[in-house]
C-alpha cells in the first residue's frame, strides 16, 4: 500500500455517523419477552464517525475533519461538544430536519455490549461538492456503515481519484458489500465474523485459519486488517506474511467505542505516512486502552497515552 502523499488539506476527513449514545449497564442480557432492571446509565456522545474522527483527532494527532448530518436538538449540541473539544473541524457537518441519530447500548458486567442504532439524521447524509473537495484535498478517507451506502461508496470513488488512502470500517456487518464499491477501498477492516461472512458472498467460501482467510480477501482489496476484540488483530497486505498484533493486558470495562478508537488511529497514523503495520499496532494499543474505560467517545485515549502503551507495553491508568 502507498503511504499517504503530502496534501494541504486535512489529514484525515472522517466521512461518518454522529450519534447519542444510551448506555445502561445490565446484570444480564434479558431472554425474549424478558425485562431486566439495569444497574446503572449514562448518556454520552458518540456515534461511530463521530468517535473515530475524535480518536483520529485525539489519540493520532491528524488534523481531522467529519463529514455527517445531526438533527436540530440538544443531542446535537452534545456530540459537536465532543468533536470541537477534540479539534475536530465540525464544519462539514450539517443540521437536517430529522433527529440525531441514537444508539442503545446495553453492557453486561464482563464489558460486552449489545448496540441497537436509529440511524436518525445518518440517513440524510448526501455529498456536496464541497464536501468532494474536501475528501479530494485529504490524505486519508475514513468511512463506515452507519450512513447510507451510496455516499460511502461516493466518497470512495473521489478518495480514489485524488489519491487519498480509502479506509473503510465495515462495521455495523448488516450491509453486503458490492464488488463495485470494494474496487476502491484501499484498506478494509472488520471483525473476523464479517471477513468470513465476505469471503463466503463473494467467493461460497471461507478458509478456517485467519492468513488463507485474509489472502482471500485481497482478491477483494488490496490490504485487509481483521480485528479480533481482546485477541488484537491479523494484517495482511501484498508481498507481506500475515502479522499478529497482540492486544495490551487489559480488564474489559466497556468494549463500546474500542473498535472506533481502533479505526481512528490507524487513519490517523496512516496519514502521517506510518505503515499498515506500525499504524495497526499503534491503534491496537490504543483499542486496549479504550477497552478498560467506560463509555464511547469518553474513552478515547490522548497521543501521550498510547505513546507510553507502546513504549511499555501496559496499558497507563487514566488521567
Amino acid at each position: 500500500m502507498a503511504q499517504a502523499a503530502p496534501k494541504e488539506g486535512f489529514k484525515v476527513v472522517v466521512v461518518g455517523s454522529a450519534n447519542v449514545d444510551l448506555e445502561v449497564q445490565v446484570p444480564r442480557w434479558p431472554d425474549p419477552g424478558e425485562s431486566v432492571v439495569a444497574t446503572a446509565s449514562a448518556r454520552f456522545p458518540g456515534g461511530k464517525g463521530a468517535n473515530q474522527a475524535v480518536a483520529a483527532a485525539k489519540a493520532g494527532g491528524a488534523s481531522t475533519a467529519l463529514i455527517g448530518a445531526w438533527g436540530p436538538d440538544a443531542d446535537a449540541t452534545l456530540v459537536k461538544e465532543l468533536l470541537e473539544d477534540a479539534g475536530v473541524d465540525t464544519a462539514s457537518v450539517r443540521t437536517v430536519d430529522c433527529p440525531t441519530g441514537m444508539a442503545i447500548v446495553m453492557v453486561d458486567p464482563a464489558g460486552a455490549n449489545v448496540v441497537t442504532v436509529v440511524t436518525g439524521a445518518n440517513s440524510r447524509l448526501e455529498l456536496t461538492e464541497a464536501d468532494l473537495e474536501r475528501i479530494a484535498n485529504s490524505r486519508v478517507v475514513l468511512a463506515q456503515l452507519e450512513i447510507p451506502l451510496p455516499v460511502v461508496a461516493q466518497a470512495a470513488a473521489a478518495a480514489q481519484a485524488a489519491d487519498a488512502i480509502f479506509v473503510l470500517n465495515a462495521a455495523p456487518a448488516g450491509e453486503s458489500l458490492p464488488t463495485e464499491l470494494l474496487k476502491n477501498v484501499d484498506v478494509l477492516v472488520l471483525s473476523q465474523r464479517l471477513a468470513r461472512n465476505l469471503a463466503k458472498q463473494h467467493f461460497g467460501m471461507y478458509p478456517s485459519d485467519d492468513a488463507s482467510l485474509l489472502r482471500v480477501l485481497q482478491n477483494l482489496v488490496p490490504s485487509v486488517v481483521m480485528t479480533k476484540g481482546w485477541k488484537g488483530s491479523v494484517v495482511a497486505q501484498a508481498g507481506q506474511d500475515a502479522e499478529v498484533v497482540h492486544a495490551l493486558p487489559v480488564e474489559p470495562v466497556d468494549h463500546t467505542g474500542a473498535g472506533d478508537t481502533f479505526n481512528g488511529v490507524l487513519a490517523a497514523r496512516l496519514a502521517d505516512g506510518a505503515a499498515l503495520g506500525e499504524a495497526t499496532r499503534a491503534a491496537t494499543a490504543a483499542a486496549s486502552i479504550s477497552l478498560g474505560r467506560p463509555g464511547a467517545g469518553p474513552s478515547i485515549p490522548t497521543a501521550r497515552e498510547v505513546a507510553v502503551a507502546l513504549a511499555t507495553g501496559q496499558v497507563p491508568p487514566a488521567a
